[in-house]
């Protein structure tokens, strides 16, 4: 999600340090795990589709109302409201991974705990680390408040950045001199206790100081998660996901960090961060010479009775939205132009700064 996919060292403050991945296998030239015949090729498009028409249809016709009408009211349940609905939508996400791809997600490590303040910091060796994350915030039923530190040029692509404001992710620069202020001024409105924040962050392969990572425990200072994800037999990238030819396996190992172990000056940090990936890269070796990871099964499957009603439920609403944009009355077309000029205008707008 911060624009790497996956690196050969670890740079820390600028590149002033580096650590060298452990791992003797790259795992990108095996052959894919399932063929791709026209049928997946089929299935693949329908997905983007599925995919695409109700995240748009929702963002513009939701988005609107829980992002501006009911934050006139408040803004606690205006992001509960928000985090509820795009958390259903996400849901189709993991529904796909493990149910129509027949992905094995393998949790392995320490048994996560359901709590609302969550720092989440894990490894990136492909586009789609990030998005595996979602498997487990739906397994704690989080997923709609799972947020990102990425690189502000996502921000500004057509349609997808709409979601990206909504979420209320955090762009950054990579200039720490920048990107100090604009951290604290997103987490600074996520000081209300009540707001549930499972913050993910992505240190490696970016010169994307780990001091940012640390810095935002003031506002996700309940549990601090290391994140080490793995894959079987091949990095996957995202039409692997999207043709449901890889992965066949992800693995996902989780340790616990308790927060005063962590250091507070930066070099100390510095040094204890390059310890924690040293840690990951030997946890990657290993995995690549025994095939798991250790202390497997700490988390149970999805439900698939969930995930169909889930889907159901978002693939029914598009059609209904759909059909009012098309042939109902005009003023649900001069909603969707509102709708759209509103969510352009979101950088900008009151939702989009610390209340």
């Amino acid at each position: 999600m911060n624009g790497s996919s996956g690196s050969q060292g670890h740079n820390v403050n600028g590149g002033q340090k580096k650590v060298q991945h452990a791992s003797p296998l790259a795992l990108n030239n095996g052959s894919k795990h399932r063929p791709l015949t026209p049928m997946r090729r089929c299935r693949g498009v329908a997905c983007v589709v599925i995919i695409l028409s109700t995240a748009f249809t929702l963002i513009v016709f939701i988005a609107p109302i829980t992002t501006f009408l009911v934050r006139l009211v408040s803004v606690h349940y205006s992001r509960k409201a928000t985090s509820v609905l795009f958390g259903i939508w996400l849901s189709l996400w993991p529904f796909l991974f493990e149910k129509i791809n027949k992905t094995n997600v393998v949790f392995s490590g320490e048994s996560v705990l359901p709590k609302k303040r969550v720092l989440l910091f894990a490894n990136h060796r492909t586009e789609v680390d990030w998005m595996y994350l979602w498997d487990l915030a739906l397994r704690k039923g989080y997923l709609g408040y799972i947020k990102y530190i990425l690189k502000s040029s996502l921000m500004k692509l057509p349609v997808f950045s709409w979601a990206f404001h909504i979420f209320e992710f955090i762009p950054v620069e990579r200039k720490w001199e920048i990107d100090e202020a604009i951290i604290q001024n997103k987490l600074s409105a996520f000081k209300d206790p009540r707001d549930p924040l499972w913050l993910a962050v992505f240190p490696e392969g970016t010169d994307y100081t780990e001091k940012k990572c640390i810095k935002s425990q003031e506002y996700a200072s309940e549990h601090v998660y290391d994140v080490t994800i793995a894959y079987k037999h091949r990095l996957p990238d995202f039409l692997d996901i999207i043709y449901g030819t890889d992965p066949s396996e992800v693995h996902i190992h989780i340790r616990t960090v308790k927060l005063c172990d962590i250091p507070t000056s930066e070099d100390e940090v510095t040094d204890w961060m390059i310890e924690r990936f040293r840690q990951k890269d030997q946890l990657l070796s290993d995995f690549f010479m025994q095939g798991h990871f250790p202390d497997e099964g700490t988390e149970g499957d999805v439900s698939t009775p969930e995930c169909l009603a889930n889907f159901i439920a978002i693939v029914s609403s598009t059609c209904f939205f759909l059909y009012l944009s098309l042939f109902s009355s005009v003023w649900f077309k001069v909603y969707v132009l509102l709708s759209c000029a509103y969510l352009t205008l979101l950088p900008i707008s009151p939702f989009n700064h610390p209340n």
